[in-house]
């Protein structure tokens, strides 16, 4: 087995997720068979309608506190329809509006220039930032970064700006010494107004965590202390980038700021049409890869493994490797990994945010992390909890999860293959759970639906080599039970529906795993 360490390369996930999952189902058919299923749970009417967009009037924004002043209302947008480009790959039914304006950044670049042509010196000692600034200017300009490793206290982009590398490993940007914990390494100039057409190629992009010493927390706020951060950023593209130790997060993908106004607000001054491929990222003290209030975000070919935690509070970390957060809209995930985070993939809200929504995942490795794959929104489980006005669909196929396990960065969570608590209308086709013969699993089950999901539909779930697992999928019942779950393929002794749960179908295989 691959270690799926830093240096693993995600651009063979597809190869390899076709291989343990023994697909046999043309990709095309795949995605038609998901779709189809898809607009079957959303056929359904027996789930709370999302409350609609409104206007706020001043009153109702001081009343509401200082962050509904920079927030609007949340609506649901049309899902996302996935595509099979003319070389196979799986994409987005907007990409081509991507494509478009990459062309236009092509015709935009006036000059192409070498930053040691500005007093850069690539010998890990030399400060850069100045020779970054000038040779960025005003924008309309590749600037290429030749080998060696470039010190500075941060890099701002404007629009129409290239920043490109010799590859990761060969052309290092690292944070000075000297840099505040807050720092962000590369960001766009101006979150305020907004940047567009950016983008950042061919690099390392090391925070340098090493400067702060022993300290307890190696984040501030908000998107800070990153190693990439696109804040109101339309049009973007993040290629062939790792990111190595940053306080908070590797790529923030985000408004200007986070927002917490409520669940039916999110922020103004979100990112939209920004595209990452191929990046990889390890030692981040929160998440590897996370959105915030952006819309239109593309992920693919992409891997994050090993944070550090160091953003939390020891034994709760809640560091994943992609977390899809308060209020993004139609992200896609395409044959990403992750390795060693507490999840390898969170799709989530906190209790005073809108939740993330649309959001498709085609193909994701994930390895030894605790919850391979977690779908929440937080404060909105229980009974007495506000129902959730924004969770809503989620598709997923062709996902992997080998061998969940307890983890030190969240003590206290059991592990779990696939959790799904308060979203409404999911599928989740295709799904292979292998789990480790020598690890004692501790009667957990392997998949669990909870805390007020409804219309969940799991499809052709293989569950194997697991040692002392509960129930393949365990339905939790109760006060906050969920309801509405389709169940096809997995075998009845392997399926445990608690008390109060209602409308469960299931069509079994003839043999359990």
């Amino acid at each position: 087995m691959l270690d799926f360490d830093k240096s693993y390369d995600p651009r063979q996930n597809k190869l390899l997720i076709d291989q343990i999952t023994g697909n046999k189902l043309p990709i095309k058919d795949l995605i038609l068979e998901t779709e189809s299923l898809f607009k079957q749970a959303r056929n359904l009417s027996n789930i709370p309608k999302p409350q609609e967009s409104r206007s706020f009037s001043i009153r109702e924004k001081l009343e509401g506190g200082a962050f509904r002043l920079t927030a609007e209302g949340s609506r649901l947008l049309e899902p996302t329809t996935i595509l099979l480009d003319d070389d196979g790959n799986v994409v987005p039914d907007w990409k081509d509006k991507l494509d478009v304006e990459y062309k236009q950044l092509l015709a935009n670049m006036k000059r192409e220039i070498n930053v040691v042509d500005y007093g850069a010196v690539g010998d890990g000692k030399t400060d850069c930032t100045s020779a970054f600034k000038k040779a960025l200017g005003n924008g309309q300009v590749k600037v290429i970064v030749p080998p060696g490793i470039y010190v500075t206290k941060g890099i701002t982009l404007p629009s129409w700006s290239w920043i490109i590398g010799s590859g990761a490993g060969t052309t290092t940007i690292k944070l000075h010494d000297k840099a505040p914990k807050g720092t962000r390494l590369i960001t766009n100039a101006n979150h305020w107004k907004g940047n567009h057409h950016l983008f950042v190629q061919g690099l390392s992009l090391d925070w340098n965590v090493e400067r702060l010493g022993k300290i307890e927390k190696t984040s501030t706020w908000g998107n800070h202390s990153s190693c990439l951060t696109y804040a109101n950023v339309t049009y973007g593209w993040v290629k062939d980038v790792e990111g190595i130790n940053p306080g908070l997060h590797c790529f923030d993908i985000s408004s200007t700021l986070y927002n917490y106004a409520g669940d039916g607000y999110r922020a103004r001054g979100g990112s939209k049409y920004v595209w990452l491929d191929h990046v990889t990222g390890s030692g981040f003290g929160d998440d590897g890869i996370t959105t915030h209030h952006s819309d239109y975000i593309f992920i693919s070919n992409s891997h994050m493994c090993d944070p550090s935690g160091r953003a939390h509070q020891q034994g709760r970390s809640n560091s994943n490797g992609i977390e899809i957060d308060d209020g993004s809209r139609n992200v896609v995930l395409v044959n990403n990994s992750s390795a060693r985070c507490f999840g390898g993939v969170e799709i989530k809200a906190h209790q005073n945010s809108s939740a993330a929504s649309n959001i498709t995942i085609f193909g994701h490795i994930s390895v030894n992390d605790n919850r391979s794959f977690n779908f929440r929104h937080i404060g909105h489980h229980k009974q007495n909890d506000a129902e959730s006005k924004s969770a809503y669909h989620i598709i997923a196929a062709n996902l992997v999860a080998i061998s969940p396990v307890y983890s030190d960065l969240y003590k206290d969570s059991a592990p779990r293959g696939m959790v799904v608590s308060a979203y409404k209308n999911v599928v989740i086709n295709q799904f292979t759970i292998i789990g480790d013969p020598e690890y004692d699993f501790k009667r957990n089950p392997v998949i669990a639906v909870q805390y007020r999901a409804r219309n969940v539909t799991l499809n052709r779930v293989t569950v194997k080599d697991f040692t002392n697992r509960g129930p393949c999928v365990k339905i939790f019942g109760g006060e906050n039970h969920a309801d509405s779950i389709r169940i096809q393929d997995c075998s009845p002794e392997e399926i445990d529906i608690g008390s109060d749960v209602q409308d469960v179908e299931f069509k079994t295989k003839t043999a359990a795993h």
